[in-house]
């Protein structure tokens, strides 16, 4: 049985920006470690839930993002945009490095980086978004 990877679609690019910061310690060792071993798990499913990112997240309760009222709402959207740009559907399943080729081939505008990224708390320390 292949173990696949699930992963929400707004975090191919949060992998890629990733610098060590985060909401706690086991959050950030969480978050480094999946940002290291991307490469090596060979099938992925792109969700817009909670993941194994969010599995360190001292924000999610009950298996949704509960830092603000709004917050599942508001990071499901931003997955939803992901999906959309990328002419993806939720659960589609493929390599994490063809994924993130994919975001990266796909969005490289700064109208598309600020509609995807514009509300999220990380943008100034992301070295995906700064990027473009």
């Amino acid at each position: 049985m292949t173990n696949i990877l699930k992963i929400r679609a707004h975090h191919l690019l949060c992998i890629q920006g990733f610098q060590g910061y985060g909401y706690s310690q086991d959050f950030v060792e969480n978050m480094t470690e999946i940002a290291r071993n991307i490469d090596s798990n060979p099938e992925s499913q792109i969700i817009t839930e909670c993941d194994i990112i969010c599995s360190c997240c001292p924000h999610k309760v009950e298996g949704v993002c509960q830092k603000r009222l709004d917050s599942a709402q508001k990071v499901k959207d931003m997955d939803l945009r992901v999906l959309r740009k990328l002419y993806l559907k939720d659960g589609t399943r493929g390599r994490v490095k063809d994924f993130v080729s994919l975001a990266n081939t796909k969005l490289r505008n700064s109208f598309d980086v600020h509609d995807i990224c514009g509300d999220c708390d990380w943008k100034e320390k992301c070295l995906w978004f700064i990027s473009v």
